[in-house]
């Protein structure tokens, strides 16, 4: 009877632990459940982004209407101007709230978004550059912001369509008038009347002011971060970034809560003004170019200086055809426009008050995210 053959064991290979930023181990532990810090993501940043957002919106309204009112014959002097004639036309609900439904959506994917395509990313870079630094809060700075940046260019495509809704909600139909139309007929009328890529019309200025702003925004966060945990003595690396993703992998114990606000503060200003220019130009896009989606205002138009272009432009709008993709405005276009009209002024007209609300907004953002994951992990 012939031997049996002689059995033969295999080395035990090394199971790397994606996402906890560890060396390989050769523990046959499972690997942390991505669902779970997925929905982690989507629910806590979706909370923090819609209470940001109403904090924000009424000085984003006022933002939009500066950036996009005529250059010619401005309605508004200044922001102090603009908050007194809506709260006088309308009060201060229907004034400077009006259009929040689609904002508070947009925050909420955008939020949600931005933190979990940013956790997803430092997992990506931990495990193939950096294979073996010890953890995302040892990643050094120049990785964060390429983090911060991959995150801002994912949830650009998801926020164009979102915020073309809420710019043309925010503006007027008429000139001093402050009755916008409702987001179902803004999105029937875009599809209508430009089809399904209508919705990304200003994509290349979200796509700019996400990607540098979202770098800025976790870069300065994290910095301002790391540099109080030294400050606090906790320990931190000397590349001087702190994590934000997730608890588990923080040093603990966590930032006091007004170092948390300051940090976020930091980051918000960071990502409005680096990039102002950018949103600027996307505005000014998504309420001129788009404004034939409302047929009142060109047909006035037509019936006043009898151009007969635009006549056509309006019939066709009415007769649910597309708009030509001549005459419809580029970013660069509308950039070297703005910019021969008015500068660099024009350019950042609205960035104060912009930046003034973006500071109080992004520190609550962060402040809640990091107390929802410290209380629920």
């Amino acid at each position: 009877m012939a031997a049996p053959p002689p059995s033969i064991s295999l080395p035990e290979l090394p199971i790397l632990a994606f996402g906890t930023g560890g060396p390989p181990s050769t523990s046959s532990a499972p690997l942390p459940n991505q669902t779970s810090e997925a929905l982690k993501d989507v629910i806590f940043g979706s909370i923090a982004g819609c209470i940001g957002k109403t904090i924000e919106y009424p000085f984003d309204t006022v933002k939009v209407r500066l950036q996009s009112q005529s250059l010619h014959s401005p309605v508004y002097s200044g922001p102090v101007d603009c908050f007194k004639q809506s709260i006088r036309a309308d009060g201060v609900i229907r004034g400077l709230y009006r259009g929040i439904s689609a904002p508070l959506v947009g925050a909420a994917v955008e939020t949600s978004s931005l933190f979990f395509s940013y956790r997803i990313a430092q997992d990506v870079l931990l495990g193939t550059f950096y294979e073996g630094t010890a953890g995302r809060k040892a990643l050094p700075m120049g990785a964060l912001l390429t983090c911060g940046a991959i995150s801002g260019a994912f949830t650009s495509l998801l926020l164009t369509p979102i915020e073309l809704v809420k710019c043309q909600m925010q503006v007027p139909l008429e000139a001093g008038s402050a009755r916008g139309s409702g987001a179902l007929l803004i999105i029937g009328n875009v599809f209508r009347h430009h089809g399904m890529l209508g919705f990304w019309h200003g994509q290349l200025g979200t796509l700019i002011r996400e990607t540098g702003g979202s770098a800025a925004w976790f870069g300065s966060y994290e910095g301002v971060s790391g540099l109080f945990q030294k400050y606090n003595g906790r320990g931190i690396a000397s590349s001087g970034s702190s994590a934000t993703l997730p608890a588990a992998d923080r040093a603990p114990p966590p930032l006091p809560i007004y170092q948390q606000l300051l940090a976020g503060a930091t980051a918000g200003v960071a990502y409005n003004f680096v990039f102002f220019p950018a949103d600027t130009i996307k505005s000014r896009m998504q309420t001129e170019e788009l404004g034939s989606i409302k047929p009142s205002i060109r047909a006035s138009q037509s019936s006043t200086t009898g151009d007969t272009a635009t006549k056509g432009s309006v019939t066709a709008a009415l007769d649910g055809g597309q708009v030509p993709a001549s005459q419809r405005q580029t970013f660069w276009s509308s950039g070297k426009s703005l910019w021969q009209q008015q500068g660099l002024r024009g350019m950042y007209r609205g960035c104060g008050i912009t930046v003034g609300r973006a500071a109080p907004s992004s520190a609550f953002i962060f402040a809640v995210y990091e107390g929802l994951r410290g209380w629920w992990g």
